[in-house]
Formats: structure tokens, C-alpha cells, sequence
């Protein structure tokens, strides 16, 4: 297993220099309540509506989410879905647009109706002109990525067929890379692979390299055999191709192949999963990483971006969570590491209609009592978050020889039980205002409170919410437990 924060770390200082086809996506989703009388088609009952930036504009958004930066090269037209695009883009802080307008032609518009019961694109409406751009606008596309270069760590061309990836525009971009010592990965939709000789890395879908090799592609076996000449054709370092459920499959030019096998996922939308491929791709090859790693983590990227609606984004906590095996997520995911992140689950988890719950203390030797607090509290809510008394707090409390284990190691063993949802670790000396700041629904606390004693319950009881008292066992304290530790009696 790879380092994965190390490669985090990395992948933050990366820029990527992206180019291609700019996109909006519109999403209508509805019912589906009858048959068309007028044509056997069903009609959708509206009930809401999303924009995305789609096309290489959604590769630009998945790079960014992963934390790298974003040079973005793009044409659009003069109409208003080339001034929404370009508010949406403003909104992207790791995005730099470079947009080329082109008064001569539209921007590029697909607008999907999908049933929102069924998750089934009904039907898509699509406003664009695929002709190549004009001489005039190449020389614009080209200057602006020629300038960009030198910025760049590594460089992206996300080629949907509609315009600004010609001829013309891929060999300047590609030998000035070259000449900067800059790889180029492309995702390509010419089956001309020629056009983008030089290129490092090409990523053609299984129908896409067929087409481009005029074979039957059915195994590993065929994708090694028609690489040969589709390598030397396109001068390339190497070739993927994408196979859906089947994983995807590198053949490299010094004859070796590498397979890596999809990861298993709930598949709401496929839109835009190449998009993020793509970006994976682009941030971990430029961060350093080999083609294995490269290749499990655009897979794993993958399974995430299908399994979210629309043309969706994969954030560096996502790919962390469907990379790493489940028990080392325990801290990470479990253990709230400020405020804001704190926030952030609690919006999430009201927006689900969820019952919070609320228990707290130092927990310095987990015991049966605590287990027992703990679970009896999980048992009165949706989700629960548990305080724990920083170090300071805990010497203040129980003297200059506690804790025993120090905060990190406190929280990581609570996060590792499976009634804990969320731990968090508080500075004071009670947890008012921790409490004040999560409003819990149920406020829980040993038998031996009374609720007047409970701090916090006022609280809780402005908001409609409830103190429940569990009853403790008799006997365990850690208190107990450290003593008879020391005097040797355990």
C-alpha cells in the first residue's frame, strides 16, 4: 500500500495545464407520470434543475476538487450559456479560465432529462457547432496555451470533438510541451491516433481504441497485440483504455501491460467519469506516482464519480476513503479536526433528516462503563457524537499524572468503536460549548447525574431536544484502573 497522504501532499503543488472542449450541462430531473399522446414518449414532470460545467470543464472541476491547480484553455460563444460558464468557472478558486470567445459560433449546450425515481436519462437536447474553429480562433487557443506552458507541470487535452482540439491545435500544444520537457496526456476522440503522435500517454475508451485500430478489442491479450502499432503510430509512452466495468487495461511501449480491475459501485450516472479518469490521471503522474498507483487511483476515482448524480467531482477525502482499506479510515473519518469540519457533518447530516446525539468525557482507559455509556447513547440517536477532554483539560481535572494515553491516542480508540459516529476534542474544562455549537437532539450522561447536573441541558432543552440518563456499571472506573495499575494489583 502507497503512501497516500504523502501523495496528497504532493498533488496539492501540482498545476495542470487542461485544454479542450467546454461544455454546459444542464440536468432536468422529474417523474415520469404518463405517455405522451401526442408520441409514445414518456413525459417527465419537472421538479428541479442543475447546471454543471461539463465537458473538459468537468475535468478542470475534478482537478481542482483534488486539490491541484488548473490552467484551463477553452472556447465558448457570445450567448448566455457562454456567460454562465464563465460565472460558474469565477467560482472556482483553484481554476484559472483562459476563455477564447467565438461570436461565430454557440457554446457548446447538453441538456439531460432524467427520471429522478429511476435515475434513467430519458432523453438529452444538445445546441453545438463540431466544426473545427476557425484559423483565427486556433491562433488564439494556441498563444493562450503557449503562454500558460511554463506554468505548467504537466498538460491535459480533453478532446470531445467540438472544435478547439484540431490539427493544428494539438501539434503546437504538444511539441511546445515537449520542448519544455512537460508530458501530455490525452483523452482522445479522434481515431487518428497520428494527431496526437508525441503525446505521453493516450486514454481511448475500449470502442474508441478499436475504432482507431480497426480490431475486435476483447481481452487483455488483443489490447497488447493492437498497442504495437498504435504506439508507434502516435509516438506515445503508452495507451489506456478504459473498459467500464471491466477496469482498464495500460499497455506500455517497452511491452508491458498492466491491468487494474474495477472497483465495485452503486452506478447512479456515468456521466462525466472519463472527466474524472482524466483528472486522477493528470494530478498523480505529475505528483510523481508510477503507472500502478496512477491506475488504482483514477479506478477508485472512478467507482466514486459513478455513483453520485450528474457530472460529478471525486475530492481527495473520497478517493482516500475508496482507496484504504476501512479499518485505517477510523481517524480520519471519525475524528473532526476543527470546527468548520465539525460544521460541515452537521449541515450534511441534518440536511438527511438525522436525530443527533451528544455524550462526553476524558475516557482515558476505555472500560466496560464507557462502552456501555457509549452504546446506550448510539441506541437514542441517528448519529452520535462523542467530546473528549483535551490533555490540558484532563490534567486540570484529574491531576498533573493524568491523561494516561494522550488525546490523539484517546481518540483514535473511541473512533474505532462502531457506535461512535463523530469524536471531538474540546479545550474546556465541560463541553458548554461544544454542546452550544452542535445543538444535540439527546444530550446522554451516566445514572449517576441527575439532569439538573447534566452540563448543557438547558441548552438542549431550548431546542426541543432531550437529556437521557443510561444507567452505568458498577465497579468500573478509570480512575480505579490506573491505580491498582500502579500499585500492581491488576
Amino acid at each position: 500500500m502507497f503512501d497516500f497522504d504523502a501523495l496528497s501532499q504532493a498533488i496539492v503543488r501540482q498545476t495542470v495545464l487542461c485544454v479542450g472542449d467546454l461544455m454546459l450541462d444542464e440536468f432536468v430531473y422529474g417523474e415520469v407520470s404518463r405517455i405522451s399522446p401526442e408520441a409514445p414518449a414518456p413525459v417527465i414532470a419537472a421538479r428541479r434543475s442543475e447546471i454543471n460545467v461539463g465537458g473538459a470543464g468537468n475535468v478542470a472541476r475534478n482537478i481542482a476538487s483534488l486539490g491541484a491547480r488548473c490552467i484551463f484553455v477553452g472556447l465558448i460563444g457570445n450567448d448566455v450559456a457562454g456567460e454562465t460558464l464563465k460565472s460558474e468557472l469565477a467560482k472556482e478558486s483553484l481554476i484559472e479560465p483562459v476563455l477564447v470567445t467565438d461570436p461565430a459560433r454557440p457554446t457548446t449546450r447538453k441538456v439531460r432529462f432524467v427520471s429522478e425515481h429511476f435515475s434513467t436519462h430519458m432523453l438529452r437536447a444538445d445546441w453545438e457547432l463540431s466544426a473545427p474553429a476557425s484559423e483565427v480562433t486556433e491562433r488564439k487557443l494556441i498563444d493562450a496555451v503557449v503562454s500558460a506552458l511554463p506554468r505548467a507541470d504537466i498538460v491535459l487535452l480533453s478532446d470531445y470533438a467540438k472544435g478547439v482540439l484540431t490539427a493544428r491545435v494539438i501539434r503546437n500544444v504538444i511539441d511546445a510541451a515537449r520542448k519544455l520537457g512537460k508530458r501530455v496526456i490525452v483523452d482522445p476522440k479522434s481515431a487518428n491516433l497520428a494527431i496526437y503522435r508525441g503525446a505521453t500517454l493516450l486514454t481511448p475508451n475500449r470502442k474508441e481504441f478499436a475504432e482507431a485500430t480497426r480490431r475486435r478489442i476483447q481481452s487483455d491479450a488483443d489490447i497488447a497485440d493492437a498497442s504495437i502499432e498504435a504506439l508507434r503510430t502516435a509516438d506515445a509512452e503508452a495507451i489506456l483504455v478504459t473498459q467500464s466495468e471491466d477496469g482498464m487495461t495500460l499497455a506500455h511501449r517497452d511491452g508491458s501491460l498492466i491491468h487494474v480491475p474495477a472497483q465495485p459501485a452503486k452506478v447512479r450516472d456515468v456521466s462525466g467519469a472519463g472527466d474524472t479518469v482524466a483528472a486522477v490521471l493528470a494530478v498523480t503522474l505529475a505528483a510523481g506516482t508510477d503507472w500502478d498507483t496512477s491506475l488504482r487511483c483514477a479506478t477508485a476515482a472512478a467507482a466514486v464519480a459513478v455513483s453520485k448524480p450528474g457530472t460529478a467531482t471525486v475530492s481527495l477525502a473520497e478517493l482516500r476513503r475508496k482507496i484504504l482499506p476501512h479499518a485505517s479510515l477510523a481517524a480520519e473519518e471519525k475524528i473532526a479536526s476543527s470546527a468548520a469540519d465539525l460544521d460541515a457533518q452537521l449541515a450534511e447530516w441534518r440536511r438527511q433528516g438525522l436525530r443527533v446525539g451528544f455524550t462526553n468525557g476524558c475516557f482515558d482507559i476505555l472500560h466496560p462503563g464507557h462502552v456501555r455509556v457509549v452504546t446506550q447513547a448510539r441506541a437514542a440517536c441517528d448519529r452520535l457524537i462523542v467530546g473528549l477532554n483535551s490533555d490540558a483539560s484532563v490534567r486540570r481535572l484529574k491531576g498533573p499524572e493524568r491523561p494516561v494515553q494522550d488525546e490523539r491516542a484517546r481518540a483514535e480508540v473511541l473512533a474505532a468503536l462502531e457506535a461512535v459516529d463523530l469524536v471531538v476534542i474540546f479545550e474546556q474544562d465541560t463541553p458548554l460549548e461544544l454542546i452550544s455549537q452542535i445543538k444535540p437532539s439527546v444530550l446522554v450522561k451516566g445514572g449517576d447525574y441527575t439532569r439538573e447536573q447534566v452540563v448543557g441541558h438547558e441548552i438542549v432543552a431550548a431546542n426541543g431536544g432531550e437529556v437521557v440518563l443510561v444507567d452505568i456499571l458498577p465497579g468500573h472506573s478509570t480512575t480505579s484502573l490506573v491505580k491498582r495499575a500502579r500499585e500492581n494489583k491488576v
